[in-house]
């Protein structure tokens, strides 16, 4: 059994998607990511990943107005990754209702802060690792470090992470498929939870991060709103154990 993380991307209080993390390459999918939220929880998701896209490059929140519409509209726990770079930010989201924030610059340029957060805000911090050919890049995907993947994530045993969000960013917004390979032996090198994200297609995706067998969860955006994955069909799925036979 996997957690299903419907994506809600913002960029200029849109819900978009990116190609590859191009912030010149998005598709606007609705001007009203309130609704958008609601419309999926409605369909029986049980978390919310949120993306400030405009605060991943600005180092700040900028789309705070659809993230507070988004908590007032729904009642799941929900994520949010995307300009949360000081203790302040993280404070200001949690006493909003954020169940859990996602510190993916921060977890390269200032480990002991990401340390310092889990111990402040315990169970409320993941990283997000987003991964260009087994290396992490940062800065809204702008930037690629010479930190390999599995490295970063180490450096956090034993911290009090929630989650990892392990993001092959060749794959996010492609439909080419999730790398659940990749995500799958990152979870088998660190003890920390892992959500694979990033290229997700179709259902066969789905199936394919179930039958991992230790992953925690998946993101999926652009299927969801090509309607090339049924929201429906696609937790039905994530609800199923590893091995178990479709009904």
């Amino acid at each position: 059994m996997i957690t299903l993380y419907p994506a809600i991307d913002l960029k200029d209080g849109n819900c978009v998607r990116l190609y590859k993390g191009a912030m010149d390459q998005a598709t606007v999918f609705s001007d009203n990511p309130a609704a958008q939220a609601a419309e999926f929880v409605a369909a029986g998701c049980k978390w919310l990943h949120l993306v400030d896209l405009n605060g991943a490059f600005a180092g700040g929140t900028v789309n705070g107005e659809a993230v507070e519409a988004i908590l007032k509209a729904t009642n799941v726990p929900t994520q949010l990754g995307g300009g949360i770079r000081d203790i302040k930010t993280m404070e200001y989201w949690l006493d909003r209702g954020l169940s859990r924030l996602i510190l993916g610059t921060l977890a390269v340029k200032n480990p002991a802060l990401v340390k310092e957060a889990c111990k402040l805000f315990p169970g409320k911090i993941a990283v997000g690792i987003d991964a260009k050919d087994g290396m992490v890049a940062v800065e809204g995907w702008a930037e690629v470090s010479t930190l390999e993947v599995t490295d970063l994530a180490r450096k956090f045993e034993d911290a009090g992470v929630a989650a990892i969000i392990h993001t092959d960013i060749d794959r996010d917004g492609t439909l080419t498929g999730v790398n659940a390979e990749a995500s799958s032996a990152l979870a088998s090198a660190v003890s920390i939870p892992v959500i694979a994200s990033g290229g997700v297609k179709d259902i066969d995706d789905i199936h394919k991060v179930v039958a991992a067998g230790n992953l925690e969860g998946v993101i999926t955006g652009r299927a969801l709103y090509d309607g090339r994955l049924d929201l429906s069909d696609a937790v039905r799925v994530a609800s199923q154990s590893a091995g178990e036979t479709p009904c």
